[in-house]
């Protein structure tokens, strides 16, 4: 299989009509390269429909889609036997000088990341209460978050044994520490919600001689996250792989001080009496995670910034060009943090609901998927192949067009 290099040479060189080839292009024609040099359309056998993915990171949309780079680590890794700790163990000193942290592993998503660091810490490096878990009798379990983070993810910490004690203030949190408190945990999706902000939830830890952790599933972009909590002082910190780093979709970062990395990694195989047996990430999905990793980092991030700006730009101004659409261009302060739209309509002047709309998208020619509620539609197109936002653009100009009194 050619390289991506390679693959974008041989582009470059044919001969073409109306001057050069753009990098959207260019990325849209390395995907059709890919595409056309698969033999069987699974997809299509299975009766399963693809679609534009104009809605984001969704696991239910099957995450992100991962770069060549990537696909050709996994394939390497599917053709040799290794040593699964070893394995482990070098591709985490890798990621931990790439991000300059301590320690790192490949975890099973974030919420993997989340399960084992959560064991890691109520259990140290004590191989007798590694396999006593989710039977917590004797050990520290109680997990301090703020009310305002806690959500149905937080489920990562309970699955292994743990209770989550909710507070809402500093006060509240340091009034909440008890014999039993095993870590404080923090949700960065969540940050403008709680009374407690990133540096004092760190400083509280260090007071207390306590843990703490960070979610940052979707935190990337921007890069610098990747970076960012840690050096702030975070002991762990976790981050989905098949999201904006475009690795695995079963596949997470948790990043660290060593001793709870060392810890966490107790619980995962190929150890078998552990609460973390199912949690297993394969050879090829670590190699994986590690060249969507040093892709990442590598990429022209300013530049791809731009490309999802115009494309926004592009989708907006087709709406809006309906009389009584308005649209609304805005970036998520904390995860999801990309150019994204909302499409919103006088219904008086446009005879459809936003949820019309997003069916109709859903079951044109080709599917598209997009978010929203009953006021607006929703759209982001960093998780689109280059080329697709023409398509999108002309397709809710038309709809909006056709519905227009």
């Amino acid at each position: 299989m050619n390289s991506r290099r390679n693959v974008l040479k041989s582009l470059i060189t044919l001969p073409f009509v109306g001057g050069l080839f753009s990098k959207n292009e260019l990325l849209a024609a390395e995907t059709r390269h890919i595409l056309s040099n698969i033999k069987k359309d699974y997809f299509k056998e299975l009766g399963i429909r693809t679609f534009i993915n104009a809605a984001g990171t969704y696991t239910s949309m099957t995450g992100s889609l991962m770069a060549q780079e990537v696909v050709e680590a996994i394939n390497y890794g599917s053709h040799e036997y290794v040593n699964l700790d070893e394995l482990h163990d070098k591709v985490g000193q890798r990621i931990a000088q790439l991000l300059n942290c301590e320690a790192a592993t490949v975890s099973s998503g974030c919420f993997g990341a989340m399960s084992i660091a959560m064991a890691g810490v109520m259990c140290g490096k004590d191989p007798q209460k590694v396999k006593q878990l989710p039977n917590t009798e004797g050990l520290l379990n109680e997990v301090i978050l703020q009310e305002s983070h806690s959500i149905g993810y937080s489920q990562a910490l309970t699955n292994v044994g743990a209770k989550l004690v909710k507070v809402k203030t500093a006060q509240e949190l340091e009034n909440a520490i008890s014999e039993k408190t095993a870590m404080l945990w923090f949700l960065n999706a969540n940050t403008e919600n709680g009374d407690i902000k990133w540096e004092e939830f760190v400083q509280l830890g260090k007071k207390h001689n306590i843990p703490t952790f960070i979610d940052c599933a979707a935190d990337v972009p921007p890069v610098e996250n990747l970076f960012k909590f840690t050096e702030m002082g975070f002991d762990m910190v976790a981050f989905s792989g098949g999201k904006g780093l475009r690795g695995p979709q079963s596949a997470g970062l948790l990043l660290g001080k060593k001793t709870y990395i060392e810890a966490a990694r107790l619980h995962t195989p190929p150890r078998g009496e552990t609460i973390g047996r199912g949690m297993k990430v394969n050879k090829e999905e670590v190699l994986g995670m590690l060249a969507a990793l040093e892709l990442y980092l590598a990429k022209d991030h300013k530049a791809e910034w731009q490309m999802w700006e115009t494309q926004i730009d592009l989708i907006s101004n087709a709406a809006k060009s309906v009389e009584g659409v308005e649209t609304i261009i805005h970036v998520p302060p904390h995860a999801n943090h990309v150019p994204s739209l909302k499409i919103r309509w006088d219904e008086n002047k446009v005879k459809i609901s936003p949820n019309q709309l997003r069916e109709i998208l859903r079951n044109g020619s080709p599917s598209i998927e997009t978010v929203g509620n009953n006021r607006e539609v929703g759209i982001t197109t960093w998780m689109m192949v280059p080329g697709q936002e023409t398509i999108v653009a002309e397709k809710i100009q038309s709809i909006l067009k056709e519905h227009a009194v």
